[in-house]
């Protein structure tokens, strides 16, 4: 929101949520009831082509936050170096609003306009007029009305909600006010209207145009260079939008800044800032958690997934089951293809931290390779292991091994990297210290009893021998925990899982711990995603302990048979501003 909300602020559907998407289905479905219902000489695609286009639209978009996402993890090229928050990602998460809002008009205009709807696929007198007009008055008022949204006036009530975003996203291009939108749609508009009026529109013009806005405005917008020297050398007019998210008094135009040159808004550090994303940085990092893929759908929960259910925490969603058929070809060909990817790149105080997808699923952890090569436990092994080796080459000081990554029968805690390479500099950590420490300080002072259930884990006894000190009804569940275990439980019995994954609730009568978690400290850098099921900001133990280990510089792996102090662990992760967290919920 801007800083004084001016009219026409919002957008008109912004209360319907995703139903938004129900605006488009009576234009739909007249324009699929006139397709059918017309003589073969007759027909007209437009209307059906409309809704095609706008589903490619909100493809290539989310082709864009993905490949912008992966290369900024990897932070060789990024244009602007801080932190992107939560709160950016709750105000960039109506980005299609304006793809929605196009369409809307094209229905109109396929309605209202003769011969609109008979429109050839290709006329080259069209895209000819298409690209002056672009290059001349689109380009000339979009840049002085660009410079009016910088007056005072209308950037605190419109054009500030668009500078809120310091660190730009290929998304953050198109999210502005409702009435701010409706103006470019004007600017861009002037094409189409030349199109129509000299009777040279063709299907190619039209939406070649849209493609080319999305394309640019992304490219703009990615915070990576991707224009090659040799082509920036060739047309010295092509730039980054980025810096102008810093600076504000400069770089006004759209795609072509012959406009900042002629009228003197060109910001001088351009080129040499150009120069320095180009420059292929040396990676730091001092500590790597080592994750993977959960279920099927998860891919879209992850970082480089969509960003609007990244940032909340991993939950089923019904509607994700239409992507079924591409969540399986996925799968099959990261099994194949696969190699590990950094998906997330955070900082606490000089700390500088990575976190590594192995592109294998839950399911995929237990298979042995006699079943199947591409996926058994020894290939994912293998990939750890490189990982892990890959990192230590880097200069990582710890690596931490995330959910099923440190699997006992898969690799023994970790303990296997470690017998396999003897040199290793790095240190592995399974964090079963600091998720014992969460455990103990869930487990209320007036607790009388205590039950273990599940499989019993590396995790069950070290938790066994911490409260045989306490002698001290609770059940802790490990894995292996079902429904038929939880019905011999009594009523309000409070289930704390001590496993990486969440319990199923299927009790409604007693109440449901998270995994072990904390709270990361408020200097913790650039988190904008949920792990998991956890909720925003709170972070798994297992991942909490190897940044504590890298802190405290301790210079011993945590993994296999070995476990930490559990009060020295927990009294570090104390100390360096990581809270206590838990949530109870009754199943429902």
């Amino acid at each position: 929101m801007a800083t004084q909300p001016g009219p026409l602020t919002q957008w008109p559907w912004q209360k319907l949520g995703n139903m938004k998407y129900l605006l488009l289905a009576p234009w739909l479905a007249h324009s699929t009831h006139s397709f059918m219902v017309r003589k073969p000489g007759e027909r007209a695609t437009l209307g059906l082509l409309i809704f095609a286009v706008l589903l490619l639209r909100l493809l290539l978009a989310q082709l864009w936050i993905t490949v912008s996402r992966l290369k900024t993890a990897n932070s060789k090229h990024r244009i602007v170096d801080k932190s992107l928050e939560f709160e950016q990602v709750d105000r960039e998460s109506n980005w299609d609003d304006q793809i929605i809002l196009t369409a809307l008009l094209f229905y109109m205009a396929n309605m209202l306009i003769p011969g609109l709807p008979q429109s050839p696929l290709w006329d080259p007198k069209g895209v000819l007029i298409v690209i002056a007009l672009h290059a001349g008055p689109v380009e000339f008022l979009y840049y002085w009305f660009h410079r009016a949204l910088h007056h005072h006036y209308l950037y605190s009530r419109y054009h500030s909600h668009h500078h809120a975003s310091i660190v730009t996203q290929p998304i953050t291009s198109v999210i502005h006010p409702f009435a701010e939108e409706l103006v470019y749609f004007l600017l861009f508009s002037i094409p189409f209207v030349a199109l129509v009026s000299t009777g040279t529109a063709s299907l190619a013009a039209g939406f070649g145009y849209l493609i080319y806005i999305d394309f640019m405005n992304y490219m703009g917008h990615c915070n990576f260079e991707m224009v090659p020297k040799w082509l920036f050398n060739a047309f010295p007019p092509l730039k980054f939008h980025s810096l102008h998210h810093t600076k504000f008094r400069t770089n006004y135009s759209l795609y072509m800044p012959i406009y900042d040159y002629i009228y003197g808004t060109m910001d001088e550090s351009s080129e040499e800032l150009y120069e320095k994303s180009m420059i292929k940085k040396e990676e730091i990092v001092d500590v790597v958690h080592l994750t993977h893929l959960t279920t099927l759908q998860s891919v879209f929960h992850s970082r480089i997934g969509f960003a609007s259910l990244a940032s909340k925490p991993y939950s089923n969603k019904c509607h994700l089951w239409i992507l079924f058929p591409f969540s399986c070809a996925l799968a099959f060909v990261a099994s194949i293809f696969g190699t590990t990817l950094t998906v997330e790149r955070n900082k606490l105080k000089k700390l500088h931290m990575e976190t590594w997808l192995v592109p294998r699923f839950t399911f995929q952890v237990g298979i042995p390779n006699c079943i199947s090569f591409w996926i058994g436990k020894e290939t994912i092994n293998d990939m750890i292991e490189n990982s892990i080796l890959e990192a230590d080459k880097r200069g990582a000081k710890v690596i931490s091994l995330g959910l099923l990554n440190q699997e006992d029968e898969l690799n023994g805690y970790g303990k296997l990297y470690v017998k396999r390479n003897p040199m290793l500099k790095a240190k592995i950590v399974d964090g079963t210290s600091l998720a014992t420490a969460v455990l103990l300080n869930h487990i209320p002072k007036e607790t009388e009893s205590v039950l273990l259930a599940g499989r019993v884990s590396k995790l069950a006894l070290s938790l066994c021998l911490a409260l045989s000190h306490k002698g001290i009804e609770i059940w802790l569940c490990g894995n292996g925990t079902g429904e038929k275990e939880m019905k011999k439980a009594r009523e309000g019995i409070h289930f704390i899982p001590m496993s990486q994954f969440p319990l199923q609730m299927t009790r409604e009568d007693c109440f449901y711990h998270c995994t072990p978690a904390m709270l990361a400290p408020k200097a913790y850098e650039n988190l904008h995603v949920c792990e998991n099921w956890l909720p925003r900001r709170a972070m798994s133990a297992w991942r909490v302990a190897g940044i504590v280990h890298a802190l405290e510089g301790w210079n011993t792996h945590e993994c296999g048979d070995m476990v930490n102090d559990v009060d020295r662990v927990w009294r570090a992760a104390l100390a360096h501003g990581f809270l206590p967290f838990n949530v109870t919920s009754p199943a429902s």
